[in-house]
């Protein structure tokens, strides 16, 4: 009976391997597709990382750019300020001047007038 028991037993086993074997070769499938992935995510990181890096080093640029224009600004207005400076101070010049003008104008028409004055007393 131990005989006629082992014949079903041994195919049930030889079943079960080859159902074994079968999820093997497929989980060893499986194994070697996510390494491809795995290894085409590493690519991808790898790249991300080279553009964030590029990218960074272009915003790093572009700042020292910006602040590099702003001194150059701040320089342009020192300058001006310094331009207006100057001509608010000939224009200050230039009104003293007149003023002394108009001063010397009007008392020389003063002058005119008394002398007028004077003529028309006489008659």
């Amino acid at each position: 009976m131990a005989q006629d028991d082992l014949e079903p037993r041994v195919s049930a086993l030889e079943e079960q391997v080859r159902d074994l074997t079968g999820r093997v070769r497929g989980t060893e499938q499986d194994a070697a597709a996510a390494r491809v992935l795995a290894g085409a995510a590493d690519r991808d990181v790898g790249e991300i990382r080279g553009e964030l890096r590029d990218f960074r080093q272009a915003t790093t640029t572009s700042f020292n750019a910006l602040r590099q224009d702003f001194v150059d600004l701040r320089q342009d207005f020192v300058g001006l300020r310094q331009d207006f400076v100057a001509l608010r101070e000939h224009v200050d010049q230039g009104f003293a001047e007149m003023r002394g003008k108009f001063d010397a104008a009007a008392a020389g028409q003063h002058e005119i007038v008394q002398l007028l004055q004077t003529i028309i007393d006489r008659d």
